[in-house]
């Protein structure tokens, strides 16, 4: 048996045509979806990954602004950054990109990113806001995960899903997304021994640790579901995942690739939520309806 791959393209792609017609309607309405993406660091693979969030941006037709305060920024100096967004009616979502320099903390950063502009959910707000079911913009990379399960056909309602990592970015908002849709979830991490009783008792298996190879054969059980969110990359250069793609295709049903499944996917919903973002402003500016004479006078 060879697992069918849950590629990220075809989901990508649905998603870039609804990005695209929220587009031309805000434009429309005289409104250019933007988002800024603030950088510190001088790690090129960094600095690659902003760039192309910029191009898949210019595709559909939103602004990015790529905003470099360069590795010796201060904790002061991106927090200042945070707010002036935050506070612009012209920018729409913001991104903190890490890593940041040694010393600056991103978890009190975070803080000063409007929940309403925080498109990639890593304002605390955020998570709380989405643990209790209200609004909020989930981490791209978790939603993510349901896009591509979904857009799959691989059923959640009553489904078993255990999660490997327990981090704010993938493993806990993954955990209510899934909730939200009826499945009982697992998280599975480093004190979790041993692994593979957990992930075996799973139909649906999501390694989100960073460590190559982590999952392999014997954590899977036969015909079950396996998405991988790990993006490692090695000494040669090339990427990975956190799964032994090699062993586990001949045990699961359906794996996705690294790359080409989550991370695709990843890009497309940090451009959703900015529109998003935006048409929720538009709808908060927008100057409320007159009072018809009639109404006024009585």
């Amino acid at each position: 048996m060879s697992a069918a791959e849950l590629h990220g393209s075809p989901v990508a792609k649905v998603l870039q045509a609804e990005i695209q017609d929220q587009v031309s309607g805000l434009v429309a309405d005289g409104i250019m979806p933007t988002l800024a993406v603030v950088v510190a660091t001088d790690n090129e693979a960094t600095h690659w990954y902003v760039r192309s969030i910029a191009r898949a941006a210019e595709k559909v037709g939103i602004s990015c602004r790529i905003i470099d305060l360069g590795p010796q920024a201060s904790q002061a100096h991106i927090a200042a950054t945070l707010i002036d967004l935050s506070v612009d009616k012209q920018t729409h979502g913001i991104i903190l990109q890490t890593p940041l320099p040694a010393g600056v903390r991103a978890d009190e950063l975070v803080a000063h990113i409007d929940p309403d502009k925080d498109i990639d959910g890593a304002n605390p707000l955020s998570l709380g806001r989405l643990a209790v079911g209200l609004p909020a913009f989930a981490p791209a990379t978790a939603r993510a995960v349901v896009e591509l399960l979904e857009h799959h056909g691989i059923p959640l309602d009553g489904s078993h899903v255990t999660v490997v990592g327990r981090s704010a970015v993938v493993g806990k908002p993954l955990l209510h997304l899934l909730l939200d849709r009826n499945a009982s979830v697992t998280i599975c991490h480093s004190r979790s021994r041993p692994l593979e009783d957990y992930t075996r008792a799973a139909g649906i298996v999501v390694a989100a640790v960073g460590r190559p190879g982590l999952v392999t054969a014997r954590h899977v059980a036969p015909g079950s579901v396996v998405v991988d969110v790990g993006t490692n990359v090695l000494e040669d250069g090339s990427l990975v995942g956190d799964v032994d793609a090699g062993s586990v295709a001949d045990v699961a049903s359906a794996l996705s690739p690294v790359p080409g499944g989550v991370g695709t996917v990843t890009t497309a919903l940090l451009l959703l939520h900015t529109t998003q973002a935006a048409d929720q402003l538009r709808l908060l500016q927008r100057p409320p309806a007159p009072v018809p004479a009639s109404q006024a006078r009585a």
